[in-house]
Formats: structure tokens, sequence, C-alpha cells
């Protein structure tokens, strides 16, 4: 019986062109997606190393990071050689990754427009299936002392307590609030129920001398501003 060629497999490569011992050599920066990618599964399937497997996963999202780090372990695990193991780790540094930037964006952060809020929130909601509403604390300078979720809903809305955003606001001395939640479905225009919400909320902030400065829908790609369009 004739064996199958065994080029695809990264044993066979120069030393200098696997994932891992390029990174240690030349540095993360010069590796491709698809061999950091490589790297975190290992290994790829009897037809493919593990580099062609992850430019496989990769075209399968249009080369999109941010695409790819929706996808579920379960859709992970139907690419032939993608274990729920090797699923799992995808989807955790991936996870990682958003967790990071979002901490990135938030050290020392101060609001200073609508833009630099949507900054903000952009890597904490954007992406959600699910509908979640969230706080935004900032003190006499505008600078972030705490970013809060206050809820979590279905798609299709979310259930706000106006007395735990004050009471939080109190508790951090907080001169100021910022109110944010994605819409899923990514349509930007605010529903008659945020347009209430909104009106409850600043009024409540505003008998505790507390300013809402804003109320931000947020999608992937863009963002509403109730403060931009008069709504405050």
């Amino acid at each position: 019986m004739n064996e199958k060629p065994t080029s695809f497999s990264i044993k066979n490569w120069s030393v200098s062109d696997r994932p891992r011992e390029k990174l240690r050599q030349k540095g993360k920066e010069v590796l491709t997606n698809a061999e950091l990618i490589a790297i975190l599964i290992g290994s790829g399937n009897r037809d493919e190393s593990a580099v062609e497997l992850s430019k496989r996963i990769l075209s399968f999202v249009d080369n999109n990071l941010n695409e790819l780090g929706k996808l579920k372990v379960s859709q992970l695990s139907k690419f032939k050689g993608i274990g729920e193991a090797k699923a799992i780790s995808i989807v955790a540094a991936l996870e990682l990754g958003r967790r990071r930037r979002a901490e990135d964006v938030l050290e020392k952060k101060k609001i200073k427009s609508s833009t630099s809020a949507y900054e903000l929130m952009q890597p904490i909601i954007s992406e959600l299936e699910h509908e979640e509403f969230w706080i935004v604390y900032l003190n006499n300078s505008n600078s972030v002392i705490q970013t809060l979720q206050l809820s979590k809903g279905g798609i299709t809305g979310t259930l706000v307590d106006v007395r735990l955003v004050l009471k939080q606001a109190l508790e951090l001395n907080a001169t100021a609030i910022i109110l944010a939640h994605n819409h899923p479905s990514g349509t930007l225009r605010p529903s008659k129920a945020d347009k209430e919400i909104t009106q409850k909320i600043k009024n409540a902030a505003f008998a505790m001398d507390i300013k809402l400065l804003d109320h931000l829908i947020v999608t992937e790609k863009s963002y509403f501003s109730f403060a931009d369009e008069g709504f405050l």
C-alpha cells in the first residue's frame, strides 16, 4: 500500500517556518493569524497541517478575527481536526483578546465625546447576541470610575432598575453617568422604551445632582447618541 504524502506535516517544514519556532526566533509580530491559531490548536488533520487548517477556518469568516470570535465551540468543532478541546482553546484565546482590548480602553479613560464613550463600550457589548444595559460612572473631570452591567435580557429588550443605577452612583461618589445598551439586531433607532427609560433616569439623577451625559445605542459598526441627536 502506498503511503500518503506527508508534506502537509509541520514536522517536515524548515525549523524557521514552524509557527512555534518562528515565534521563538523572530517574535510574535511576524506570525500570520493562521500561524498564531495553529499554535493554539497544535496539530491539523490527516490531510492538512495546523496552519492549513487554520487558514481554512479563517477563510470561513472572511479572515475577520472579530467574526471568528463570535463562533461557538459547536461551530468550530465542525471543522475536521478541531475537537472540543481545540475549539475551546480558540474561543478562550479570542475572549482574552477581547477583554484585553476592553481593559486597554478603560485604563485612565476620560470621556470627551460620544465617540470616546462608544470606544469604551464597543468592545464590551457590540458583539453580543442578547441585549445588555450598562452604566458608565464618571467623576467631576469625566474620567471613568467604573463600568457596570445593570441588566441582561433577551434580544428584544432588558429591564432596568433606576434605584440600582443611582445607588451605585452615590456609593462611587460619581457626578455623572452615561447609559449604554446594545441592539443585537443592528438597528440604531431608539425604541419608545429606550426613550422612556432615558428620561426616567435623567429625572431621577437630576434630583440627586448627578448628570446624565448621554445614552448610547451600540452596534458593532456604529452607535446612536441621545445627546448628539438632541434627545437629552
